[in-house]
């Protein structure tokens, strides 16, 4: 009998904890309702002024990576490490206006992280084997998708700035204490973009592409040298540089120049023009653009790099990519392209000759 009751008493307290933790776990994915740790720095006892607010789940679903790489699958969190990124949600409200939604901190997994065990396997590697041409097309369960270049994934100065987020702070001004609305769904983060349309709900799949057109590559080419550039909206020309304008004032940024695989070039500094005002003056900067378009720069002599639309017109960081002028005849010119938001130099192309803006 004693036996009995003992076990009884098992079951019932057994019985207690499960339905406490579905209770908890039911209490963690309301967004609006329970915070998780760790807990607010709300007397700022710290130095630290993005954990003054509870931090709030963000539940989402299972993650898919396809498309050119050998090894496809589900995403395995389990594996990875969390990064946190600061933003200042804003999104675009008609013809050049904006409309700010918040400050927040995020916290979640970068797409470094989920992407870097994965394999590439290019469609295009027998004609051009850098990966520089390669993009990741993200959707989320509504269908909608975003574009980010393997470059602005891989090369920035500063790594695991975009992540998918599975929960996140508000960062409340400490004397309006303006509380800003809650995601309620795990979140694509683009943690360099001014304006933020790129950050997407409830990711689902990932997709890695390359740039389908082909294009001859001649790397002895000589003199490596185009007198113009020509610049496409789809397969349409919409117009042409053989001058940069007078109208765009000149930027000279300081770097060092250093290759992936030569390694330093020069510590000499590059003067152009930021090429976001030569692409201002042929593609609208709408939500289309900013979420779906891909830039490819294309080389003379075949060689071109791929670059998101919103992280050459976006940035919150003013690591601007340039278009750069050359001395007359000089070999690599008649322009070239100088990104200062990438660690390596490997997208800066030489003898630029055409801009190509795709969806």
């Amino acid at each position: 009998m004693k036996l009995f009751l003992n076990v009884s008493i098992i079951l019932l307290l057994l019985s207690f904890a499960f339905h406490a933790d579905m209770k908890a776990q039911t209490m963690n994915n309301n967004t609006n309702k329970i915070a998780i740790t760790p807990a607010a720095d709300s007397s700022d006892r710290n130095n630290n002024f993005y954990d003054n607010t509870e931090t709030y789940t963000l539940p989402g679903s299972e993650i898919e990576i396809t498309g050119e790489i050998e090894n496809p699958g589900k995403v395995d969190f389990s594996k990875l490490s969390k990064h946190l990124v600061i933003v200042k949600e804003t999104i675009l409200q008609g013809e050049g206006q904006d409309s700010f939604v918040g400050a927040y901190r995020y916290d979640g997994y970068s797409l470094f992280d989920i992407l870097n065990d994965r394999i590439i396997k290019k469609k295009n590697a027998a004609e051009y084997k850098p990966i520089i041409d390669l993009f990741v097309e993200i959707e989320n369960s509504n269908g909608e998708k975003v574009i980010l270049s393997w470059g602005e994934i891989y090369y920035p100065n500063f790594l695991h700035n975009s992540i998918i987020a599975t929960s996140v702070a508000r960062i409340v001004p400490s004397k309006t204490k303006d509380l800003w609305p809650l995601p309620k769904e795990s979140k694509l983060v683009v943690a360099n973009d001014l304006i933020t349309e790129r950050n997407i709900s409830n990711p689902v799949k990932i997709t890695v592409k390359s740039y389908a057109r082909s294009i001859p590559v001649n790397r002895d080419l000589t003199p490596l040298y185009s007198n113009e550039v020509k610049i496409f909206n789809g397969e349409k020309e919409v117009g042409k540089i053989t001058e940069l304008p007078r109208k765009f004032q000149n930027e000279t940024v300081h770097t060092i120049f250093y290759g992936r695989g030569r390694g330093i070039h020069s510590t000499q500094p590059f003067t152009g023009v930021y090429l976001k005002e030569v692409l201002s003056t042929h593609f609208r900067m709408d939500k289309n653009n900013l979420q779906k378009g891909i830039v490819i720069l294309v080389g003379k002599d075949g060689y071109r790099s791929a670059f998101s639309y919103s992280e050459i017109v976006n940035r919150n960081d003013q690591a601007e990519v340039l278009i750069v002028p050359c001395e007359k005849e000089k070999d690599g010119g008649k322009f070239r392209i100088f990104p200062a938001c990438d660690f390596f130099s490997d997208r800066a192309v030489k003898a630029l000759s055409e801009i190509l803006l795709i969806y």
